[in-house]
């Protein structure tokens, strides 16, 4: 009889980790995958050319319905996992769903952080981090002029370049005094706002976001800390992100910023992984492609209960 592996996240760690597994081993599991969203798997890094008009959604989309049907993975689309029972092996949907595991993979990734400031709850506040946070800024450019970006990287730069292109001034709130400051230096960082400049972008630089201003229920702008206030009907949030941990937490598994994972993405429960940015290994959590992918394919090769040869493995 085959063991089941519950996997919590159908995003590109989750799943990358999956399709390593199939590679080495694909009759060793039952997979069931719970995903949040009503989608197959997506690249959510391709989500700015779709908010760009450049790419439509089935154009981002992995592993579409057939993949798992023909690798017999049962998909629980728009369902979200809200217990884990540790004691009976089990997960338990909002929906009162639940699903008997063997082996359990916490793939939940991140979440957006929001400023804690007043007016946040306003209607058109929001992130940029899903295909549903696109669908909203796609209404909103059809629908209104003005919109604040809070952030100056480059998740908020894409969001910022988005909106302008379906017709919205668009105004980018930083906190620092050098755009991308993480990538850029200070004449690289220049060079790339006059260029956005050029183009129409607006930049309020050292601005910090005081209040989110709002009329009938619905943001109408933002006070910035010296009293300006820019006019908008839309604000997206993109100043960062933090493991979605809060699942594991609550079922007792150790956590830091991340879940806590040796070597092999083992978390301190013996029969529970966690690969992506809702991981922590060696104290490093991470949210580029390439060390959660190699998370994955470690993370697979122990699942398929085979030695991985190199030695170098993440580290």
């Amino acid at each position: 009889m085959r063991e089941k592996l519950v996997v919590i996240g159908n995003g590109m760690a989750g799943i990358r980790t999956v399709e390593e597994l199939l590679d080495r081993a694909p009759d060793m599991y039952d997979i069931v995958v719970f995903g949040a969203e009503p989608f197959g798997n997506y690249n959510r890094i391709l989500l700015s050319p779709v908010l760009a008009g450049e790419k439509k959604v089935e154009d981002i989309i992995l592993n579409d319905d057939n993949w798992y049907s023909d690798n017999n993975i049962v998909l629980h689309k728009g369902k979200t996992v809200a217990r884990i029972d540790r004691k009976n092996r089990k997960v338990v949907a909002a929906d009162g769903h639940e699903e008997h595991y063997d082996r359990l993979l916490i793939a939940t990734g991140s979440l957006p952080i929001m400023l804690p400031v007043p007016g946040r709850d306003l209607d058109g506040v929001m992130a940029f981090r899903d295909i549903a946070d696109v669908d909203r800024m796609l209404d909103a450019a059809g629908k209104y002029k003005e919109a604040v970006v809070i952030g100056g990287g480059l998740l908020g730069l894409e969001a910022a370049n988005g909106l302008m292109k379906k017709g919205m001034q668009v105004t980018v709130v930083h906190l620092m005094d050098v755009l991308m400051e993480r990538q850029l230096d200070s004449e690289a960082a220049a060079l790339l706002r006059k260029s956005l400049e050029e183009r129409g972008m607006k930049f309020a630089m050292g601005g910090r976001t005081e209040e989110i201003l709002g009329e009938g229920g619905r943001v109408s702008g933002v006070k910035l800390a010296d009293g300006t206030i820019l006019p908008a009907q839309l604000v997206v949030m993109a100043i960062g992100i933090k493991p979605n941990v809060d699942i594991a937490r609550r079922a007792g598994i150790h956590c830091d910023r991340g879940i806590v994972v040796d070597d092999t993405m083992l978390s301190y429960d013996g029969r529970i992984y966690a690969v992506g940015e809702c991981a922590q290994h060696r104290g490093a959590v991470y949210g580029l492609v390439a060390p959660l992918f190699e998370q994955g394919k470690v993370c697979a090769v122990h699942l398929a209960k085979k030695a991985f040869a190199s030695s170098s493995a993440l580290r």
